[in-house]
């Protein structure tokens, strides 16, 4: 039970670790519909502007950031994984500031990104729907990281999170995914691995549905919980293999529900499915779901490995 199954590993995660230079004088960022060529990715989304257009990027590794202020801009690699964003920050925030009517990612890579306030990330959300795909976030304090917008919903699949979040410095704890108070956030297909702090995914989202992932924490330093909902949330938790690693801040649950008080309610909230076992260097008691909001949540059948305890109301 301490192994994640492969099927569960997106492919792009077995792809080069490194994306080779563009290749000089080769301006790498393309609107398809145009077909005009730019040197500064930020051009490329001022072309667009508030129409809808897709920016193709060339392999290589770019310290490149943009700001998207209006329209529905999708950024997809011309190879998948092979368009590599090291260390470029806007705003202070992240690689890439969304704040259009929405936006996609296909295939891009996120390394590097760190800023004085602790939550340098590969995409900072501000408003919008955001849809995301076979893309790696990696070596970074933040993978993704939102406002507020009620109406926006965002999609991730087929993507991996790695050595990502941190609680240091007397600063917020950062995360790999931290979702505002958005109305729907859906992980699927997608892979949380080697966290340095924080959770792996904490959404303040309405609706949560995070279906077959794979959680390895077996590598992790000083993380904290696998999904945090603290406000509560509907939706579904199924399909998904997690593993508790030895290096915790706090491994008393798994998953928790309105840790920080009962924003909403997650009447109906169903929790099926799942695998979770400690790591095999691994020996502590600890609980697999954790509930702070007291309503009718839906605990279904679950594998739980030793160690666990199916739930606890705190």
């Amino acid at each position: 039970m301490n192994r994640i199954p492969l099927l569960l590993i997106p492919a792009i995660a077995a792809l080069s670790t490194v994306a080779a230079t563009a290749q000089q004088g080769m301006a790498p960022f393309q609107v398809a519909e145009t077909g005009r060529t730019y040197s500064r990715l930020a051009d490329a989304v001022e072309a667009i502007g508030d129409a809808q257009g897709t920016i193709l990027i060339a392999p290589g590794t770019y310290r490149e950031c943009a700001v998207q202020s209006a329209g529905h801009v999708s950024f997809k690699a011309e190879v998948a994984g092979r368009s590599v964003f090291d260390g470029g920050i806007c705003e202070g925030k992240a690689a890439l500031v969304l704040r259009g009517q929405s936006a996609a990612i296909d295939g891009l890579i996120f390394q590097n990104m760190a800023v004085p306030d602790g939550n340098g990330a590969g995409i900072r959300l501000e408003k919008g729907n955001l849809a995301v795909t076979r893309s790696v976030f990696r070596n970074s304090e933040q993978g993704i990281l939102t406002a507020q917008d009620p109406a926006g919903e965002i999609v991730i699949d087929q993507t991996t999170f790695s050595e990502l979040g941190r609680c240091d410095r007397g600063l917020s704890c950062a995360h790999s995914i931290y979702i505002g108070d958005f109305a729907s956030l859906t992980v699927t297909r997608s892979r949380f691995e080697r966290g340095n702090g924080g959770h792996y995914v904490k959404s303040r989202a309405a609706t949560a549905i995070i279906q077959n992932n794979a959680f390895d924490d077996t590598r992790g330093q000083a993380t904290n919980y696998m999904i945090d909902l603290p406000g509560g949330a509907t939706g579904m938790i199924s399909g998904n293999v997690f593993v508790q690693g030895k290096d915790k801040e706090n491994y008393s649950a798994f998953i928790a529900v309105a840790a920080e008080g009962r924003q909403r309610s997650s009447a109906g909230l169903a929790i099926s499915g799942n695998d979770a076992s400690l790591g095999t260097d691994v020996d502590r008691n600890t609980v697999f779901l954790a509930d702070w909001s007291g309503d009718s949540i839906v605990l279904g059948a679950n594998r739980l490995g030793r160690g666990l305890k199916p739930f606890e109301k705190r």
